[in-house]
């Protein structure tokens, strides 16, 4: 595996995995279309770094939905993997722009999938989310729970984008790996995630909103541990269950080449502990405007992550007090806080 296509270069997980893969010596290709659901000058930055770094990076300003660009670019490049991470992302802004979702979460998928199976690529990685698991309470999630009842329309289309990768691994024997992230945090990180929210507010001396009243618990999982399951997922093309049953279905395997992983800490923590820590990091305390849960919300995530250890010798470790902390230092330094 020489070429790795990386759809949302310029997001947060896409530069801090091609960063990574650039360093390891593959020859990076981006695509993202800048678009401007948060700060494009993050964005930029972001680009800035990665085309300065020793090694092969080659950047496309396109729009995963733009059919005709998307194949043309496939045949152009022809990578060994493609890892898809462009997506209209958000829970809240779903309820607002459901076509933004489908244009890029269902469309844009449409076109990674059809310019794999085009260009005969080895392995297809793609983003799903922990907020498949919808209306579920049984916790810790797990790949093999039923994921049938989303409460957002953002979990509709990566679950969607699941159901879609399982066909095309059916039909034409595609090998794809979907990886469900568990609120992703760190440096470079997302300016509509709770912990750049809460630090942007906190520094300004500005009131944070803490909805549910205090009572949500997430499964953060630090950015690095993200790279690093990604990075050897890659290079682990699936194939298809020998017990796999039709007569009962486990929905994180099948008789195709297809696989499901969780991508989370396996220790959600409490948003006013998390809080707590982050107040710990800026040296300030916060002001609490406690709100109720917001449509399309869950109180708590929980990762089951048995397979990735079993099968990929790996376990996301870092402890979010040392992970806020890196946060804190980077917006610090890049906003000169």
């Amino acid at each position: 595996m020489d070429s790795v296509l990386i759809t949302g270069a310029a997001g947060f997980i896409g530069y801090h995995l091609s960063s990574r893969l650039i360093e390891n010596g593959y020859r990076v290709i981006g695509l993202d279309n800048l678009n401007d659901y948060y700060d494009v000058r993050l964005k930029e930055a972001r680009l800035d770094r990665l085309t300065s770094d020793r090694g092969e990076f080659e950047f496309h300003k396109m729009d995963l939905a733009d059919t005709p660009q998307v194949l043309r670019l496939f045949s152009e490049t022809r990578p060994d993997v493609v890892v898809n991470l462009a997506a209209q992302a958000g829970v809240r802004y779903s309820i607002e722009d459901p076509y933004a979702y489908v244009n890029s979460n269902v469309v844009g998928f449409l076109n990674v999938l059809e310019g794999c199976r085009r260009t005969q690529v080895q392995h297809l990685v793609f983003a799903s989310s922990s907020s498949v698991y919808g209306a579920n309470t049984r916790m810790p999630f797990s790949v093999h729970h039923s994921v049938d009842h989303p409460v957002s329309f953002y979990a509709a289309t990566k679950k969607a984008n699941e159901l879609m990768a399982h066909s095309y691994s059916y039909l034409y024997g595609l090998p794809t790996t979907g990886l469900r992230f568990f609120t992703v945090y760190g440096p470079w990180g997302r300016p509509d995630m709770a912990l750049f929210l809460f630090t942007e507010a906190i520094l300004k001396g500005e009131p944070i909103k803490v909805y549910n009243n205090g009572m949500m618990r997430r499964d953060f999982t630090y950015i690095d541990d993200v790279v690093e399951c990604i990075a050897r997922v890659m290079t682990r093309i699936p194939s298809s269950d020998p017990h796999w049953s039709r007569c009962e279905p486990d929905p994180a395997t099948s008789s195709a080449p297809y696989r499901l992983y969780n991508v989370g800490s396996n220790n959600p923590v409490e948003l006013l502990c998390m809080i707590e820590i982050l107040e710990h990091s800026l040296g300030r305390k916060s002001t609490k405007e406690f709100l109720p849960m917001q449509p399309g919300d869950v109180p708590a995530t929980y990762a089951d992550v048995g397979e990735l250890v079993r099968e990929l010798d790996f376990r996301p470790c870092t402890p979010i007090e040392i992970g806020v902390q890196r946060f804190v230092d980077w917006y610090r330094s890049f906003y000169g806080v």
